[in-house]
């Protein structure tokens, strides 16, 4: 005789048997990921290269504002900056060297010194077209900065330095661009060429006159403005000092630069010394640089 306790368990062992074996079927033949010591490296992604012509000598950007105009002469130490039209391997942007020269992508060193924006870029498309590199280059070519033209400005103005210049200047543009003359300025105004031959320049007519007293500068030009030569006044005037002498500076004119007379000064009564030593002068006589003038008291 069965027990029936002992079929019911062999009846549910035999099911549970058979729904594993029923699951394991189920389960897809996967390939179970390796752990993580054991995967390759992942490669880090490639720097990025620089383009052609961008070599250690291509200079940092230029400031924002205006190019060098169409005339302008390419000189040492300006940026230019040259590209094809659709060629992005070939835009550069590189400083002057010394020899005149700027390296750029297929053509090596090219002379630039000399040229204007407009001719460099027809001689690149010659070039570039000789050599094969392009069929109908569209060359472009901007001075992004032009330092290599230049004046300098020295002496009594009220910004000394060097002063770039992109197109024909007149002495009078320069003095200008330097910020005028300092009160204590002379109206005399030398201009030194490159070469070392020197003018000396009335500024009222550099002012007021045409062109013929007003003449251009070029690169490599000097515009020195002195100091103004002096004169002293001292006694019975309401403003004693030194003053600067003027065009035309008589004693008169001299007198009122001082304030013109106190009350109890004289006109009768005016002393100059010129030299070290006194003189008399008429009050439409000429003051000399380094007069002492000394107004004396009227007599009661």
């Amino acid at each position: 005789m069965h027990d029936p306790r002992r079929f019911l368990i062999a009846t549910a062992m035999a099911a549970v048997a058979g729904l594993s074996s029923h699951a394991t079927a189920q389960i897809p033949n996967r390939t179970l990921p390796a752990p993580a010591a054991a995967r390759p490296p992942v490669a880090a992604p490639a720097a990025p290269t620089m383009p052609i012509g961008q070599a250690t000598e291509t200079a940092p950007a230029a400031p924002a504002g205006v190019g060098a105009p169409a005339g302008y002469r390419i000189g040492v130490d300006d940026v230019i900056e040259a590209d094809v039209l659709g060629q992005a391997d070939f835009k550069t942007r590189a400083r002057v060297r010394a020899d005149g020269t700027i390296t750029l992508p297929y053509l090596g060193a090219v002379p630039v010194q000399g040229e204007t924006a407009v001719s460099l870029a027809d001689k690149l498309a010659a070039r570039l077209r000789a050599g094969g590199y392009y069929a109908k280059p569209i060359v472009n070519v901007e001075i992004v900065t032009f330092v290599s033209n230049y004046v300098t400005v020295l002496g009594e103005v009220n910004s000394a330095g060097l002063q770039p210049i992109d197109r024909a200047y007149r002495v009078s543009e320069i003095i200008a661009r330097a910020g005028g003359l300092r009160a204590t300025g002379a109206e005399t105004v030398v201009l030194t060429r490159a070469d070392g031959t020197s003018v000396k320049l009335d500024y009222t007519k550099l002012a007021q006159g045409g062109p013929d007293q007003d003449p251009e500068v070029k690169a490599g030009d000097k515009v020195f403005v002195p100091e103004a030569e002096k004169f002293y006044i001292y006694g019975q005037v309401n403003a004693p000092g030194v003053y600067a002498i003027r065009s035309e500076m008589t004693l008169r004119r001299a007198l009122a630069q001082g304030g013109g007379l106190t009350p109890s000064g004289s006109s009768k009564r005016v002393k100059i010394s010129r030299n070290g030593q006194e003189i008399k002068l008429k009050m439409d006589d000429p003051i000399k640089p380094g007069d002492v003038v000394v107004v004396g008291e009227r007599l009661f």
